[in-house]
């Protein structure tokens, strides 16, 4: 793809105004390692998806005949 040389007001406003603001690019990753660069748990991550129960397909309707209990891994039939 051949670049056209066209530069939208928008990327040129922003281009200038990080050029005039340097910090602000340090505040964003500052900002970004506050929510998204966090050390993972392995084994808690490991027991939490083992510790998963399987959902059925639709979950606002019971099926016909089957009776879920609230906290209970296992439909029981009635």
């Amino acid at each position: 793809m051949q670049k056209t040389g066209y530069e939208s007001d928008i990327t040129k406003f922003i281009r200038e105004f990080l050029d005039k603001n340097p910090q602000v690019i340090e505040k964003q990753k500052a900002a970004r390692a506050t929510w998204w660069d966090k050390p993972q748990d392995l084994e808690l991550r490991q027991r939490n998806d083992e510790s998963r129960i399987p959902q059925t397909g639709y979950q606002y309707y019971d099926k016909p005949g089957v009776e879920v209990i609230s906290g209970d891994p296992e439909p029981r039939d009635k």
